[in-house]
């Protein structure tokens, strides 16, 4: 089969596209044929080596997939062979006392397709049954593949973490990344208010034609945390952090007195100095979350399937375009999810 892969860490020219073995299902697996997957900032600490389990190589690169069953291994009932499905990257062993509460992240057994097995960036791709999950019918692939690790990252962040409520306002920072798009749809859908910010007018206009209720250019507004405080009428409910150390000092000053800061990323750095005295001065609930639930995927899916919600989708590129794919989600330059199409 044809795929992407690293046969060792590096740079972007450490993406390698040839050809592979096909993967065979193990006893409760299932073989799709993915019809497309879609980037995510998580490929790049892969393939630079981020500190994790140790990866034979050639290893596939992906989490995120939507594709069709072709085959079930030994023990597994369903999904039938010729299913559309969508993936869930979120492993884990389903049955211990963390699984049972829904906190697969919390099982010893935790981990990512793509970054502890084999991952979405191929023609074919043996998963755990688990994993796979019915496709919205009103998706079309591209869409479908788009879907997964973002939309289920913020579903789990602003509802299951956050407890957003309808009326409520929500500071979103850089919008135009996958998981920030995801949130800002979210919010809409909830009724919530949104507030985004991007150095990019052009992404702030299209994200208003999303449903953003304010936009702000953080390059150009001289003190941003006034402003976002003013709209917000004294600051805001919660905010919505994938960014990291660039934007936790912000999310403290920027929330209202018992407001709620989530994060689920640190793509500008994992350390920040934080004023304590506003932590509890404020009365503040820091939040952290990483992926979803099942439960969380599917109340997600059925959210999805009852809006006709479709994730925004930034480019499709054929397998052999991953260098170029993967330098312009580097670069910042995507508004939406980045997808590939194994072919």
């Amino acid at each position: 089969m044809k795929a992407a892969y690293i046969g060792t860490y590096g740079d972007v020219d450490a993406i390698l596209i040839g050809d592979l073995p096909d993967p065979t299902p193990g006893p409760g697996e299932a073989l799709i044929e993915v019809r497309a997957g879609a980037l995510n900032h998580l490929d790049v600490w892969v393939r630079r080596g981020r500190p994790g389990p140790v990866l034979p190589m050639p290893h596939v690169l992906g989490s995120d997939a939507a594709g069709v069953v072709v085959e079930l291994g030994h023990g597994v009932t369903g999904p039938a062979v010729g299913s559309e499905v969508v993936l869930n990257p979120a492993l884990s062993c389903r049955a211990c006392a963390a699984c049972r509460r829904g906190q697969h992240s919390e099982c010893s057994d935790f981990g990512i397709v793509g970054f502890h097995r084999p991952g979405t960036y191929a023609q074919r791709l043996a998963v755990p049954a688990y994993c796979l999950f019915p496709k919205p019918a009103h998706l079309t692939w591209e869409e479908a593949a788009a879907l997964p690790l973002a939309h289920v990252t913020a579903w789990r962040m602003l509802l299951t973490r956050a407890r957003l409520s309808p009326g409520e306002t929500v500071l979103i920072h850089g919008i135009g990344g996958g998981v920030a798009l995801a949130a800002l749809q979210i919010a809409c859908m909830m009724g919530a208010v949104a507030i985004v910010t991007s150095s990019s007018d052009a992404k702030l206009a299209r994200a208003r034609q999303l449903g953003a209720s304010h936009c702000i250019n953080y390059r150009a507004t001289e003190d941003l945390v006034a402003a976002m405080r003013e709209i917000a009428g004294g600051g805001v409910d919660v905010a919505f952090d994938t960014v990291g150390a660039a934007t936790w000092p912000i999310d403290l000053a920027a929330v209202r007195v018992g407001g709620r800061v989530v994060l689920c990323g640190v793509t500008t750095g994992a350390e920040a100095p934080t004023n304590l005295s506003t932590v509890y001065w404020n009365q503040l609930t820091v939040l952290g979350a990483k992926l979803g639930s099942d439960d969380d995927f599917q109340s997600m899916l059925r959210a999805v399937a009852a809006s006709d919600l479709r994730p925004v989708v930034d480019s499709v590129h054929p397998l052999e375009e991953i260098r170029a794919a993967t330098q312009r989600m580097e670069q910042g330059e995507q508004f939406g999810k980045i997808v590939v199409v194994p072919g």
